[in-house]
């Protein structure tokens, strides 16, 4: 048996806790609106999840720092974003505040109030520590929940996050209605984007094509549980991003992640034409039809 903390009582903090509990395994859940502190949850842990926030990622690596951690303590960050500042991704946060830790990378289509029902999902664990990947393999694996190993944390890291924007795309899509086969060519070249700007980033291209690149971008692109999904169905039915967001639980991460790539993009002059018209949607520079009509009339070229 082993002793996990799980920082972030949401809604998938709360499932990654019962996937850890079914396997028999001590499990403690933090909460800043909780009772218990992080001195108290942390000490003589085995494992600490981080299933915050993007923008609660610094201030949690900032408080853990004062404490006595050990060395074999393993980080496993399940946040998927970007910091605005530095466009660094959680791994590489939770990796610079702790560099003599080993730090896992859990992503996939994981859709969590599916996994909460027992419906069957998989995911992948990622680490250039092997052994920390295939050790949080086994803490989390189950006859519900099939967990992959993986060499490359940046790639899954990436594709978890990346997939947020094209989700936006997608709802926008179905929002206004325009079949399945502008969907599949939309999702299609959203990979493609997801590809070019993952692999400059410095991520495996074969990486894009497993479930953490392409089935999770197959999950989030298609459900209505996707908070992502949501943000850019309801912009095609003429709301507004306040008003979403007012009655959205949870975090929509692709919203900050979208204005993050659109930056690291131009800087180093990246072609992303899916991204910069989310990004132009979600800013109110056009509707969600003159976005549809600026990506179909793009100059002709070869696929």
């Amino acid at each position: 048996m082993s002793n996990v903390a799980i920082l972030g009582a949401g809604a998938w903090g709360t499932v990654l806790a019962t996937l850890v509990k079914v396997n028999g395994h001590e499990v403690r859940l933090w909460s800043r609106q909780g009772t218990e502190t992080l001195p108290q949850i942390v000490p003589d842990t085995d494992i600490i999840v981080s299933a915050v926030s993007m923008k609660g990622v610094r201030d949690v690596t900032s408080s853990l720092q004062s404490l006595l951690i050990s060395p074999k303590t393993i980080f496993v960050t399940a946040t998927k974003g970007l910091d605005p500042k530095t466009t660094c991704t959680p791994s590489q946060i939770w990796q610079e505040t702790f560099p003599n830790n080993p730090v896992v990378v859990l992503s996939g289509p994981n859709l969590s109030k599916e996994i909460e029902q027992a419906l069957p999902a998989a995911t992948v664990v990622a680490s250039q520590n092997m052994a920390a990947a295939e050790f949080v393999q086994s803490i989390f694996s189950s006859n519900r929940f099939r967990v992959y190993t993986n060499s490359d944390p940046l790639g899954v890291e990436l594709g978890g996050t990346l997939k947020n924007v094209m989700a936006i795309a997608a709802g926008v899509c179905d929002g206004l209605q325009l079949g399945t086969n502008a969907k599949a060519a939309l999702v299609t070249r959203g990979l493609t984007e997801m590809v070019r700007i993952g692999t400059h980033w410095g991520a495996k291209m074969e990486t894009f094509y497993g479930l953490s690149g392409l089935g999770d971008l197959l999950a989030t692109c298609n459900s209505h549980l996707s908070r992502n999904y949501q943000v850019g169905y309801q912009l095609a039915c003429n709301k507004t991003l306040a008003e979403i967001l007012a009655h959205l639980e949870g975090t929509a991460e692709g919203i900050n992640t979208t204005n993050v790539l659109v930056e690291r993009a131009k800087q180093h002059n990246i072609p992303m034409p899916i991204t910069e018209q989310v990004y132009r949607l979600l800013a109110r520079e056009l509707t969600p039809r003159q976005a549809l009509e600026e990506l179909m009339l793009r100059d002709a070229k070869p696929e």
